[in-house]
C-alpha cells in the first residue's frame, strides 16, 4: 500500500484542530457555569498537543514526523474570579459568588487560530491532490 506521509500529517492537523475547536465550543457554552457537580464554576479546558513522531525503519534513534497528536485535556488552573451579588443562588455567606475562569475574548482567538489552521491543513491536501493529479497527467503524455 502507498502511504502518502504529507496527507497523513495534514489529516492529523485537521482531526487535531477539530477536537480543539470542540473543546474551546465548550468553553464558550459553559462560560457562564457558576457551579458544576464538583461544587466549582466551570474550569476553562485547554488541549494539549503533541509532535508525533515515527521511528525510522532501520536507524536506531532517529525519528520521522508523522503529524499532531492529541496528548490530552488540561483544565485551565487559573484563580476562579468573583463577584458580589448577595442575591446569586450560589453566593456564598459574605455575598461573593465564583465565576468561570473562561474569558470569550481568549476562547474567541483560540477558535479563530484552530479554523485558520484546519483550514491550512485542507488547503495542504486539496494542493497535494493537485500535485498528484498533474504529474499523473505529465506521466501520460500530457494528454
Amino acid at each position: 500500500m502507498v502511504r502518502f506521509p504529507t496527507i497523513d500529517i495534514a489529516a492529523s492537523g485537521l482531526a487535531a484542530e477539530r477536537f480543539r475547536m470542540e473543546v474551546t465550543a465548550n468553553n464558550i457554552a459553559n462560560a457562564g457555569t457558576t457551579m458544576t457537580d464538583t461544587g466549582e464554576p466551570y474550569r476553562r479546558q485547554a488541549v494539549v498537543f503533541s509532535a508525533g513522531l515515527d521511528q525510522a525503519h532501520g536507524k536506531q534513534g532517529s525519528a520521522a514526523m508523522h503529524g499532531v497528536e492529541v496528548v490530552g485535556v488540561e483544565g485551565d488552573a487559573s484563580e476562579f474570579p468573583t463577584i458580589y451579588n448577595p442575591a446569586h443562588p450560589h453566593a456564598d455567606e459574605n455575598g461573593f459568588v465564583k465565576l468561570s475562569n473562561v474569558k470569550i475574548p481568549e476562547e474567541m482567538v483560540d477558535l479563530i487560530t484552530a479554523s485558520r489552521s484546519y483550514e491550512a491543513n485542507s488547503k495542504a491536501i486539496s494542493v497535494f491532490k493537485e500535485m498528484v493529479e498533474q504529474t499523473l497527467t505529465l506521466l501520460q503524455g500530457g494528454q
